[in-house]
């Protein structure tokens, strides 16, 4: 039988898409992204901005669901019907008994979160006349530092160095797996095939809700939807319209409310307690907001958080998972929701997800297997969308990688001790022997590095100030004491004893308690995290691990990198179904496959590329070499900071200022060269003189500024004043909050310069030693190329030059005609 017979037939079109008809590109995107999820593939997507990427990875990947769950449903039937050994027309009937059944469970599923709807809209009425109450801990200071007894490690922590199987052991988590299922048998928490999408940002998840709005999948019986093109309203776009832009702008504003009949998609977006913690009075204090709930979690009567239940009573997180489900939320509605149903949104969030059929959430929580742990994911196949994808390779090596001080080590030794020494007699066997072995590591760390500074201090004029090592190396220096130890076993004894708080909390008691008159301190992230986390790195490292040591002024600082991005996101891939890397500049693709998929058999990779939906005519790419007095602009780091190069720039400036409308973008390669040139402009009159020609901006280095920023910019591009100004400019940072993720369409951005390229820094060990690296994989590899062809790291070094995707289809575009004089140091 053909392999293609196996599979869901690819649309010929998307009726749910709301523009008719989309744009050739957007059809060919959007059956690519279909084809690709039901062959379970990996497929690498390039979409420039402006095309409608995120509309179209949503259409297509949430029809698929539509007709995955019209297949799954059939499927029951079928086996129902197969399975059946009756007569003909008893089967039919208990066939048909079956239909009415999920017709039935379909239909009370929708009262539940009708009911929701209208529980949410009862609770907006009653919080608009609520006066809340700030709540206050009566936590007895001197009282917690007494109770000594709440520092001691939980009884219930379970030791696995047992003499109990493997099998044996999934066995045990299996039945205790459904005993606590069992505990809520009453609250129906059926899991689905589900979508993952993944940005960097939460601004720039806050664009996928809007979008999720505009397309139009309708209900149908059996709970399943379809796209019914006589009912699906879509706006007309005949084609060679040049209004057509006009009139979407118009439809998007009435596109805000969602038809009756409009299928609502069972959307969760999570996000962190930063951004989800209603507890005013945990928010207002000092220290680690993350430690801060897990203390109040914890916390018995008066000190626990007034957002969460009371154990064994979910009936308002269940109120509030129901809301979650019923209409989608981005995460400034989740808090809304949150404090009008009095529950906590970022544990009501995490409840929802079982239920969800959509899931927005930042790359951290993705691509970090503990953040998935914590959060309940199980991406075994489901779908993975990640945007803007361009990031994904920096962000799994940053990911993967720990830092820490030679005063942060010393730290952690000295809680660890001091916890050791106060309780060794009242602990158990499994808690001393995990404890010493911890002690005996960290005593061993900081021999090492004392050692390292030593050297460096005596021989400062002939050794260097950084050192790179291997794991292999630097356990070797450990010792024999150390060698022996299993690093893994005492990452998890930690992890699974939550040990390192107790620990923490009884140090920060202790040194509180020997200074009665100092103000007590807030809760901080316990040292032993961050240790925990570089035992973790240690223990699953190979060849592709680095250790780098480095001066820092009387201290040390060492960091441990991954010098292999796909060992982290492996993980992700080789359960999920499929892993959709989408992104406006993710040329060439080449690279990326070769820094993350060698394993990957062909058939299980896709590529698709396409180009912009705006004619190449309608865009003006130049790239300049000579300022306005004719010397030339080198703006290389090195002359990042001279002053006459920094004047010409200036008054590159002022002259497209004058003749360019609306507004206009202009970039620097990082916030030092960004505030350098804005003092030189301010000391010779620059900025005053483009302040008469348009209203000037500045890229906050507060995120929480952003917002404003551009929301003021926007309305001074767009206005047209009684005054000589036209529009406005933005001084911004490649990389940093306003280069990605942002549309500056029409009047926002009528020229766009860049100054410099921001190519990484060569000299940074971290650098060097990947470079090192590729050219030993390439090497291995036994793959040959040309005799002048680049090695290996040369071709990574510049593919890592990034260029925005704002910026990505003028400068990709550029043709040699273009180029004024030769050389790119500063693109327009």
């Amino acid at each position: 039988m053909d392999n293609d017979t196996l599979f869901l037939p690819t649309p010929s079109s998307f009726h749910a898409f709301p523009y008719d008809p989309p744009y050739s590109i957007q059809s060919d995107l959007m059956r690519h992204v279909y084809a690709s999820i039901e062959r379970r593939q990996v497929t690498i997507v390039e979409s420039p901005t402006g095309t409608g990427k995120t509309l179209s990875l949503l259409c297509s990947s949430l029809t698929w669901l539509v007709d995955e769950k019209d297949r799954a449903r059939k499927g029951q039937l079928l086996q129902r019907s197969i399975s059946s050994a009756e007569p003909s027309w008893v089967a039919d009937q208990a066939l048909d008994i079956r239909k009415r059944e999920l017709e039935a469970e379909d239909q009370a599923y929708e009262q539940r979160l009708a009911k929701a709807r209208k529980t949410e809209a009862q609770f907006r009425m009653l919080a608009r006349a609520r006066v809340t109450k700030k709540q206050r801990m009566a936590v007895d200071l001197a009282e917690e530092r007494l109770d000594e007894d709440a520092y001691l490690p939980d009884e219930d922590y379970e030791d696995h160095e047992d003499n109990f199987s493997p099998a044996v052991r999934a066995l045990m988590a299996k039945m205790d797996k459904n005993n606590k299922c069992d505990r809520h048998s009453q609250e129906d928490e059926p899991s689905c095939t589900k979508i993952y999408y993944a940005s960097r940002t939460h601004s720039q998840l806050s664009q996928v809700l809007p979008e999720l709005n505009k397309l139009r999948f309708n209900h149908l019986a059996l709970g399943s939807v379809v796209q019914d093109q006589t009912t699906v309203a879509n706006t007309s776009r005949p084609a060679g319209d040049a209004s057509y832009h006009k009139k979407r702008a118009v439809k998007d504003a009435d596109d805000d409310q969602c038809e009756p009949d409009q299928q609502q998609w069972r959307t969760v977006s999570l996000g962190s307690r930063k951004q989800l913690c209603i507890n005013e009075d945990a928010r207002s204090k000092q220290g680690d907001l993350d430690e801060k709930c897990r203390e109040l979690l914890e916390g018995k009567q008066n000190k626990r958080c007034q957002y969460l239940p009371p154990a064994g009573d979910d009936t308002r997180m269940f109120v509030l998972r129901d809301q979650i489900l019923a209409s989608p939320k981005d995460i400034e509605d989740l808090a809304t929701a949150g404090r009008n149903a009095q529950a906590c949104p970022y544990y009501g969030s995490r409840r929802a997800i079982p239920q969800a059929e959509l899931i927005t959430l930042p790359y951290n929580l993705l691509l970090q297997k503990t953040a998935r742990e914590a959060l309940g994911i199980d991406l075994t196949n489901q779908v993975v969308i990640i945007d803007e994808a361009h990031n994904l390779i920096p962000t799994l090596l940053s990911l993967s990688s720990v830092r820490l001080t030679s005063n942060l080590l010393l730290t952690s030794l000295k809680q660890v001790s001091v916890y050791y020494q106060k309780f060794r007699n009242r602990l158990s066997a499994t808690h001393a022997l995990h404890l010493k072995r911890l002690t005996n590591f960290l005593d061993a760390f900081r021999k090492v590095t004392m050692e390292w500074m030593t050297e460096r201090s005596k021989a400062k004029s002939t050794r260097q100030d950084t050192e790179v090592m291997t794991v292999s190396d630097f356990i070797h220096m450990l010792g024999r004491k150390v060698e022996g130890i299993n690093l893994l076993e005492i990452e998890t004894y930690l992890k699974r004893s939550k040990i390192a708080r107790k620990i923490s909390r009884y140090a920060v008691s202790v040194s509180e308690a020997e200074k009665p008159g100092k103000h007590p301190s807030g809760v901080a992230t316990p040292p032993l995290h961050t240790i925990e986390a570089l035992m973790l790195a240690l223990a699953g490292a190979s060849e592709d691990g680095r250790l780098i040591f480095s001066t820092m002024g009387d201290a040390v600082e060492i960091k441990y990198q991954l010098l292999n991005p796909s060992a982290l996101f492996r993980d992700v891939v080789e359960v999920a179904r499929s892993v959709v890397l989408a992104g406006g500049t993710m040329s060439p693709i080449s690279a990326v496959v070769s820094e993350l998929f060698t394993y990957l058999p062909q058939d299980r990779l896709s590529t698709f590329c396409c180009g912009h939906i705006i004619p190449a005519s309608n865009v003006q790419t130049l790239l300049l070499t000579k300022g306005p007095s004719g010397s030339d602009l080198e703006f290389k780091f090195a002359q990042q900071n001279n002053r006459q190069v920094v004047s010409e720039l200036g008054q590159i400036v002022l002259n497209f200022c004058n003749v360019v409308p609306g507004g206009m973008v202009v970039f620097f390669p990082s916030y030092t060269s960004l505030n350098f040139a804005r003092e030189v402009w301010s000391q010779s009159g620059l900025m005053d003189k483009f302040s008469v020609k348009k209203k000037v901006f500045l890229e906050p280095q507060d995120s929480s500024e952003v917002d404003m920023i551009l929301r003021e910019y926007g309305i001074a591009a767009k206005s047209q004043p009684l005054d000589k100004k036209t529009g406005a400019v933005l001084f911004a940072v490649i990389g940093a909050k306003l280069s990605e993720g942002l549309n500056f369409s029409d009047d926002l951005a009528r020229a766009v310069v860049v100054f410099g390229l921001p190519f990484a820094n060569k000299h940074s060990p971290e650098l060097q030693e990947r470079m090192r690296y590729a050219n030993q994989v390439e090497l291995r590899s036994g793959a040959k190329r040309p005799a002048s062809g680049k090695d290996a790291a040369t071709e990574m070094y510049e593919n890592m030059l990034y260029v925005d995707n704002l910026l990505s289809s003028a400068l990709l575009k550029a043709e040699p005609s273009d180029t004024v004089e030769t050389g790119p140091p500063l693109c327009l």
